[in-house]
């Protein structure tokens, strides 16, 4: 990224205005969360550290869970920015992890990353549902997501992006989405995903059709096996529909868990089935973090 300088002075003394390209450092981002169990069985906070650009929002709710909410100083990455975030659960904590708002990538050379990498310790349960990516024309974006999850551990994931600005015109209009999400459970790999939209590949609106959102499920570990197993099972007896307005497939992982891949047209309309598929999600935390949102 580069910025101008509002005026240059020649040597006569003589102001005029300057476009002189000033170069600007990327922004490194880091973020550490520590959440444990405390002794009347809530979780709390441990550790929310963040450095800017990234920040970290660690607000009440009614619950046993502790909520935190990761969002940038500028209103979204830019270009050279990277942001790595480290999470830690606790044996029996409880934890949903969010975004304040969708994570806005804006046009960039160098391009952008996001890393996470997450522990989820004995019968602990981490809900990480943030809300979509959202890639500005021009942009590129690479996101690097890694869970280890005890045997009798629970992971939540909640993955997507939208085609961008639609109505600036800029519908599926980014150079380079690069999303990868490795997952293990008791040290066994159980997921290796990896999406990749590359404008040097072929127009992105084309090969993508009528939809404008792309998403992903992960539920991983014992602790959630019987919730996976209920939604395979009703993702098999969906009825198929002709050009249906919203496409949902799932399959189950090894030793309990699910992966569920969602494509529809609008951010509410796949919004609205991811609630569905994780109506569970409110009472194993025990408070909502969905009723004023989606």
């Amino acid at each position: 990224m580069t910025v101008a300088r509002p005026f240059e002075i020649e040597a006569h003394g003589v102001a005029r205005a300057a476009l002189r390209p000033v170069a600007v450092a990327p922004a490194t981002g880091r973020g550490e969360i520590e959440v444990v169990r405390g002794p009347d069985g809530r979780s709390v906070v441990a550790r929310a550290y963040a450095t800017s650009p990234f920040r970290l929002l660690t607000p009440s709710n009614h619950g046993h869970a502790a909520w935190i909410y990761g969002s940038s100083y500028g209103g979204g990455l830019v270009d050279g920015d990277e942001v790595t975030v480290n999470v830690d659960l606790g044996a029996g904590a409880a934890a949903f992890v969010s975004t304040q708002a969708s994570t806005k990538v804006y046009r960039s050379c160098r391009g952008t990353r996001t890393v996470t990498d997450a522990r989820i310790g004995a019968g602990a349960l981490l809900v990480l549902a943030p809300d979509p990516v959202v890639c500005y024309a021009g942009s590129r974006y690479q996101q690097s997501q890694r869970f280890a999850v005890a045997a009798d551990g629970a992971l939540v994931l909640v993955d997507w992006v939208t085609s961008g600005r639609r109505a600036a015109g800029e519908r599926w209009r980014f150079d380079e989405y690069d999303a990868s999400t490795d997952v293990r459970v008791a040290g066994t790999p159980v997921v290796h995903d990896r999406l990749l939209l590359r404008a040097a590949h072929g127009d992105l609106g084309s090969r993508l059709g009528r939809f404008d959102v792309l998403a992903l499920v992960v539920l991983a570990g014992g602790g959630v096996a019987g919730e996976a197993e209920a939604i395979v099972g009703a993702a098999m007896a969906r009825p198929l529909e002709r050009r249906a307005p919203l496409l949902l497939s799932a399959a189950a992982l090894r030793g309990g868990g699910c992966a569920v891949r969602l494509a529809g047209q609008s951010v509410e309309q796949v919004g609205d089935a991811i609630a569905r598929l994780l109506a569970f999600v409110p009472a194993r935390l025990g408070d909502d973090p969905w009723s004023r949102k989606w």
